[in-house]
């Protein structure tokens, strides 16, 4: 019930990736990224909400992302490099002598979550600021599919879409 509060409350609206977001800050300064592309706002920060059996399907954003549990319970984040040879996991969880609440996504990387309970309500802040021209899903890009294939083929269960 807590999770459908927060949705109605925060104005969530459902996430091409899976789970609900909105959009909630937008800098108005800019940056020119040394990548290639064109100017950015400097950040941009959104709420975004999965519930259990719901996640983040694999995807890369061309920024950093940063990751910041807010509230319920923790969220798996599942990482890959550009190199495709390994998947790193992280848990995000309130602070411990071995778990944080935040972890930082590096820009390219591939990445995949879900809540490792009833819900979990997170932040997540890009710089430069995120665009959808610079967000692919690994559905969409045989090498990942590929490598994660060979890699961990489990989680190829997270490459699909919006989970409901």
């Amino acid at each position: 019930m807590r999770a459908q509060a927060l949705i109605e409350q925060l104005r969530l609206q459902p996430h091409p990736e899976g789970g609900h977001y909105r959009e909630f800050f937008r800098s108005p300064l800019g940056v020119s990224p040394d990548d290639g592309r064109p100017r950015r706002s400097a950040l941009t920060s959104i709420d975004f909400l999965l519930q259990a059996g719901e996640f983040s399907a694999w995807h890369r954003v061309a920024s950093d992302e940063a990751w910041h549990l807010l509230e319920g319970d923790p969220l798996k984040l599942w990482c890959v490099p550009p190199t495709l040879d390994r998947v790193e996991q992280v848990t995000l969880a309130p602070a411990s002598a071995t778990q944080a609440p935040r972890h930082v996504v590096p820009a390219g990387w591939w990445q995949a979550a879900g809540p490792l309970g009833a819900y979990a309500y997170v932040g997540a802040t890009v710089g430069p600021g995120f665009e959808f021209v610079d967000f692919t899903f690994g559905r969409d890009d045989a090498a990942f599919m590929a490598a994660l294939a060979r890699v961990d083929k489990t989680l190829l269960r997270l490459a699909g879409g919006p989970s409901r």
